[in-house]
């Protein structure tokens, strides 16, 4: 460790003036006056308390003490300038690793999963970490450079980029809606096998009066995965709420039906989120431009 009165600058004029033989030719290279150069030296002599250097008013020459320090600077001096080059790459060149966190099911698995597939194909200098957990994350404790999640997003220590808003459906097969109690309301769904994943409150907005109403729902299913969910239904047992999304084959085809007729549901606005950084890596800004890019182009 850097004993704390010892200037760092200091120490930097002496590999330079070791180095190149001089104190011109430093001071030159340091863009200050010989002098400035002189006195770093006498300054970093006075704190360590020995010589560093015997000059004459024609030749220079390191003591024991000096050559011992330049023995070790050197190296901690280049190690130090690659660092800092290093840091400076990473705002400059697209390279280096992502941790994203993305929500699952067909967004997540089928449509962010090839969207990386094809940043990484451009920038090959980059590696993806990418995480399907469910549960809301703290980019910054969990160490995750883009979030990709769906909803409102109240945490504003975030900066973050709307995507797409998505369609949201609740369905039912035909058989399961033919063999139950009629749902004409939402207040009908608590009489209902409503199979949720991580929602248990549905919202809902009448097509014509723009009323708003909100229920509690109750199942014999819960999964947080999509598909489990629409074939779950598909098989009859209960009724689902998913984004139209993950199951257009399915209601094309009519093995799932809408439930309501007048009753819809506001689109879920899918956004990506990333921390609040003056001197954002490279390779984020191009992955969430590229995201966002791929997202809009897919509408």
């Amino acid at each position: 460790m850097l004993h704390p009165s010892v200037n760092l600058l200091d120490v930097r004029a002496f590999v330079l003036v070791a180095n190149l033989g001089n104190f011109t030719k430093a001071a030159e290279a340091l863009k200050v006056s010989r002098s400035h150069v002189s006195r770093q030296i006498q300054s970093l002599e006075k704190e360590m308390g020995v010589s560093l250097l015997i000059r004459t008013t024609r030749t220079m020459k390191l003591t024991q003490a000096g050559k011992a320090l330049l023995a070790s600077c050197d190296s901690a001096l280049h190690s130090i300038d690659q660092a800092v080059h290093a840091a400076i790459d990473d705002i400059d060149t697209v390279k280096g690793r992502l941790n994203i966190n993305c929500v699952g099911g067909y967004i997540g698995e089928e449509l962010v999963a090839q969207y990386l597939s094809e940043f990484s194909l451009q920038y090959p200098d980059v590696s993806i970490e990418l995480d399907f957990s469910s549960h809301r994350v703290d980019l910054l404790e969990e160490e995750f450079d883009i979030a990709i999640r769906m909803g409102d997003l109240p945490d504003a220590n975030y900066v973050a980029r709307h995507l797409i808003d998505i369609e949201m459906l609740t369905l039912a097969s035909p058989n399961y809606l033919a063999k139950s109690a009629v749902v004409e309301h939402p207040r009908d769904l608590k009489r209902h096998n409503c199979l949720t994943g991580s929602v248990t409150k549905w919202q809902f907005v009448h097509r014509d009066s723009e009323e708003k109403l909100e229920t509690t729902i109750h199942g014999r299913l819960n999964c947080k995965n999509g598909r489990v969910l629409v074939n779950s239904a598909k098989l009859g047992l209960g009724i689902i709420r998913v984004p139209a999304m993950y199951c257009q084959p399915e209601v094309d085809s009519k093995q799932l039906v809408p439930v309501f007729d007048k009753w819809g549901i506001k689109p879920v606005p899918l956004s990506l989120i990333y921390h609040r950084d003056r001197y954002q890596p490279k390779r984020i800004k191009e992955c969430v431009a590229f995201l966002k890019t791929r997202f809009e182009s897919a509408l």
